[in-house]
């Protein structure tokens, strides 16, 4: 599906003095990557406005290379200045997400904001909330989505090569290192253009991918050791729990990618990890797959969750055990 709906949004920028900038909860590369982009441009168009980047909460320490990352304002650690800047805010963009809900706490103050919305997002069924929306489920990422709006806004001289290396991070990291199917020639052309303005792709994938601490390299130990193959179901899944994750010292975007370890073996069209989170009381859970198999659908249907096609999540709140023998009955009766 696609929307793009952005005609007259060009006017609403110039006219709007407060603008807020806002992605998901648990903010990944291409939610911080977006954001950190369009905060970006629009300080370089309109220097004089007063511009924010409002996150929900922390993002995973292997993006804290980002440029401008100090900016950005974290909902649950600076609850009262977030909240006054949303309230005063005439333009919201809301980026890589669909529902209010998937901002968690933040998601009251959106909802009681009587500023103008933008939506820029590639997840399916996004609610109806803005007044100007740009979705496309075919899309892979947001930064890409985030470059075509520059582009259409006709601010493409303004783009700068920190610009760049934020919506080449989050290009990046929502492709897979441009491997998953969403991957266009189009993606690979704006990747061109990144390029060209001077961003360094080789130390963008070496700040992202290879920066990783001892203890998260034995944390996937643990979870490979912990992998668990269905043949029969061409499947694979990995189980963390919080005793685990504790011993190994996790910090939040440790596990990032390692249920992409278990999809990459032979014979295996669809993949999961769980892990356990013991202050929410929930099992985080993360689904990848391959070709036809649709994980949005799984995790809509089974796990509160959604997504893409080939990539999605959810939570559970059963025990470890009780989450993994309900997910092996699904592949029973799925598959």
């Amino acid at each position: 599906m696609k929307i793009f709906e952005l005609d007259g949004l060009k006017h609403t920028i110039e006219k709007s003095q407060h603008i807020v900038i806002v992605a998901h909860k648990n903010p990944d590369g291409d939610a911080v990557g977006s954001s950190l982009g369009l905060y970006l441009l629009l300080k370089e168009v309109f220097p004089q406005k007063e511009i924010h980047v409002i996150l929900p909460n922390k993002f995973p320490e292997f993006l804290e290379w980002l440029p401008q990352q100090e900016q950005i304002l974290f909902f649950d650690q600076d609850n009262s200045r977030s909240r006054e800047k949303i309230a005063q805010a005439d333009l919201i963009f809301t980026l890589d997400f669909n529902s209010f809900g998937r901002t968690g706490q933040m998601s009251q103050s959106l909802s009681a904001s009587k500023a103008e919305f933008v939506l820029i997002d590639h997840h399916q069924q996004p609610d109806d909330f803005a007044v100007y929306t740009y979705s496309d489920t075919s899309i892979g990422s947001t930064c890409e989505m985030i470059y075509t709006t520059i582009q259409h806004l006709d601010y493409t001289s303004y783009m700068t090569s920190e610009i760049g290396e934020c919506l080449y991070t989050g290009i990046m990291t929502d492709t897979g290192s441009f491997k998953f199917p969403s991957t266009s020639s189009t993606t690979h052309r704006i990747i061109a253009d990144l390029i060209d303005l001077g961003v360094d792709n080789s130390k963008i994938h070496q700040n992202t991918y290879d920066n990783s601490n001892l203890s998260r390299l034995e944390l996937l130990g643990v979870a490979m050791n912990n992998l668990k193959v269905v043949a029969e179901k061409k499947a694979a899944y990995i189980s963390l729990s919080q005793e685990e994750l504790d011993k190994n010292n996790f910090k939040k975007g440790d596990t990032e990618g390692f249920v992409n370890y278990a999809l990459s073996l032979k014979d295996v069209d669809l993949a999961v990890i769980f892990i356990e989170n013991k202050s929410e009381e929930i099992i985080k859970i993360s689904l990848r797959s391959f070709g036809d198999i649709d994980v949005n659908k799984l995790a809509r249907q089974y796990f509160e969750g959604g997504g893409h096609q080939n990539a999605a999540g959810g939570k559970s709140d059963l025990s470890m055990s009780e989450t993994i023998t309900k997910f092996e009955k699904i592949l029973t009766d799925e598959f």
